[in-house]
């Protein structure tokens, strides 16, 4: 398919009503079809990997179009110029999460913008760094214990930013890390336990909400077996 074919198939597909129900969670819709997101997939998987085509989507500024890009792009072929040209892109939650999850987890380059946006002033940006974090914690299996504990310094650092899209994307990094094993569980309780003690309503929330999942008597079994 072309990027002509796809932007037809998008304009053909348009959906008044998940157009409207995204901006009811939050999505900016400013320049979206409403296209359901397994409508998308089941698009991606029959394009398949065509990184040129996925840049090439990404310029049309079409939000289904920029998410079709990061499910059809290669992990391989995406460098960390790439990465920070379409993180500052981002204007909507669930692009930059989609991006993390279907893409930049996938890279080499995951560990070092974790690192590298967390500082970002852009509120989508530092986003995608805690996103960058709980999606690693489920699908990054090589990576250590140590280096999911090295991400507890800037969940603490953070965690007083009291921008939605950004403390709900840290108490998210929390809850992922803390429910990978049974020793990173224990340490996420005890750094929320410590975020309780902080001057920040933002913190105290983070901390409440990932207190109450990782102690949950599901949770706690599934990592005890």
């Amino acid at each position: 398919m072309t990027e002509d074919d796809i932007i037809y198939y998008l304009r053909k597909n348009t959906d008044q009503k998940n157009r409207e129900g995204m901006a009811r969670f939050g999505i900016n819709a400013s320049n979206a079809f409403g296209i359901s997101m397994p409508l998308l997939r089941e698009l991606g998987k029959k394009i398949g990997k065509d990184h040129k085509l996925a840049v090439e989507l990404w310029k049309t500024g079409y939000h289904e179009a920029r998410i079709l890009s990061s499910l059809i792009a290669d992990p391989a072929l995406t460098t960390p110029a790439l990465m920070n040209k379409w993180a500052k892109d981002f204007n909507s939650w669930d692009l930059c999460d989609q991006c993390c999850m279907n893409l930049f987890a996938k890279t080499p380059h995951a560990m070092d913008k974790i690192k590298e946006w967390n500082d970002s002033p852009d509120e989508f940006v530092k986003r995608a760094s805690f996103s960058l974090m709980a999606t690693c914690a489920i699908h990054r299996k090589e990576w250590s214990d140590g280096d999911f504990e090295n991400f507890f310094l800037l969940i603490e650092k953070h965690a007083d930013d009291g921008r939605n899209f950004v403390k709900k994307a840290v108490n998210w990094a929390l809850r992922q890390i803390g429910k990978r094993n049974r020793r990173l569980n224990k340490s996420a309780i005890r750094i929320s336990e410590k975020l309780l003690k902080f001057d920040s309503k933002s913190a105290k929330w983070i901390a409440m909400d990932a207190i109450k999942e990782l102690t949950n008597s599901k949770i706690q079994s599934r990592l005890k077996s």
